[in-house]
């Protein structure tokens, strides 16, 4: 019989500092952070027995842009000093959500009551979401940190609709793989190598992403189709594949690091970030790109529309692109940034990394995902049935 968890139990010291990882590194959010650790509990009831706790500096301050605003991001995508110090000067909390996927948000978007401020759509995704009135254009006078000049077009330009501004650059990056060559050995520098080996030697060990743009397309590569692909007969090579894989998988899941750093896995799907953080932390971790091509990406902060917290998302938006905050933010998380002004701010370490920066002729080979993938039917229902399998 399994046992039943105590909710009243007191957390390990082991499980705290677990839950402390992921929350430093964005797999979680705030809520889940308080809830699973006890802390929510013990503030709120310090909270009421205090009420004055919070300072009457803090309170000031809070009254310029509200008490809380809430972003929806992606896993191991910020900085939490910075998000602590932004909370420290203006008094509103930040709320996080983690996504793994383009389709999580818009589908959150269209079902309503999100009750997000602030969102990071990938470049492919800002078209759809002006065709369905779901983000707003931005201010650019409420912006005073985003000066175009120093952003790179390349990154750029998808924040732009029809003239107008929707969203501004965050980061940019690759979509590749991680190999541990302590575990793997054949030094594999393709998709299709990536495939085989989940089907051989690493069996048991790959993770794919929980997310049809990378999966498929990373799929589409093996044969040597367009990532971007929607052409039936090429999606159904790419589905048998995936199926044919799927007993040698681990895990399907967006958060890699957490298998990659306990060595359930050996290989996985990753970002530029994942590469270059658990590269950092554990050099025999590696970060390829798939000589077949693959992706190359551009993440955006973006307000949605009927954001309950507009001035809150503004004040979030402008502190995170100001160069220092950025470069901190680059710092912990490692994706290259298309402002100029951050990038020379980094470390000589970070600005030849190769990780960051690839190979011209490497990010010759990569594709910006289009905007018909985010709503394909095929590709939707080629990654359910994936899944389900």
């Amino acid at each position: 019989m399994t046992k039943k968890h105590d909710d009243n139990a007191p957390i390990s010291a082991a499980k705290f500092m677990d839950e402390l990882w992921r929350y430093k590194r964005g797999s979680v959010s705030r809520r889940h952070f308080l809830g699973v650790t006890g802390l929510g509990a013990a503030t709120a009831v310090m909270a009421s027995a205090m009420p004055n706790l919070s300072g009457s500096g803090r309170a000031l301050a809070a009254e310029d842009i509200g008490d809380r605003v809430s972003i929806a991001t992606w896993p191991n995508y910020f900085n939490q000093e910075n998000y602590d110090a932004f909370t420290e000067k203006t008094g509103a909390n930040i709320q996080v959500s983690v996504f793994g996927s383009n389709e999580e948000m818009l589908a959150k978007l269209q079902a309503g009551g999100t009750g997000w401020d602030v969102f990071v759509p990938t470049n492919y995704t800002i078209t759809t979401y002006v065709d369905l009135d779901l983000i707003q254009p931005l201010d650019t006078a409420r912006l005073p940190n985003f000066q175009q000049e120093f952003f790179a077009k390349r990154f750029t330009e998808a924040g732009v609709v029809d003239g107008k501004l929707y969203a501004v650059p965050k980061n940019w990056g690759t979509t590749g793989f991680v190999v541990n060559r302590n575990e793997v050995t054949s030094n594999p520098t393709s998709w299709k190598e990536f495939f085989d080996l989940a089907n051989g030697a690493a069996s048991g060990h790959v993770v794919v992403h929980d997310y049809q743009l990378t999966t498929i397309g990373n799929a589409l590569k093996y044969f040597g189709y367009s990532f971007n692909s929607i052409d039936p007969s090429e999606l159904a090579d790419a589905e048998k594949l995936l199926i044919d894989v799927k007993p040698g998988l681990f895990a399907i899941t967006s958060d890699i690091q957490p298998g990659m750093r306990s060595g359930d896995s050996w290989l996985s799907m990753a970002w530029t970030g994942d590469g270059q953080q658990l590269h950092r932390d554990m050099p025999e971790i590696d970060y390829v790109l798939g000589k077949e091509g693959g992706e190359l990406w551009s993440d955006f902060y973006a307000i949605p529309k009927g954001a309950p917290h507009v001035d809150a998302a503004y004040a979030l938006i402008n502190y995170l692109i100001d160069p220092e905050v950025n470069a901190k933010e680059v710092k912990v998380h490692g994706y290259p940034v298309a402002d100029s002004r951050t990038t020379a701010l980094l470390p000589n370490a970070l600005q030849t990394d190769p990780i960051m920066y690839p190979a011209q002729e490497l990010l010759d080979a990569l594709e910006f995902g289009a905007a018909v993938t985010l709503t394909d039917p095929l590709r939707a229902e080629v990654m359910a049935r994936f899944k389900a399998e």
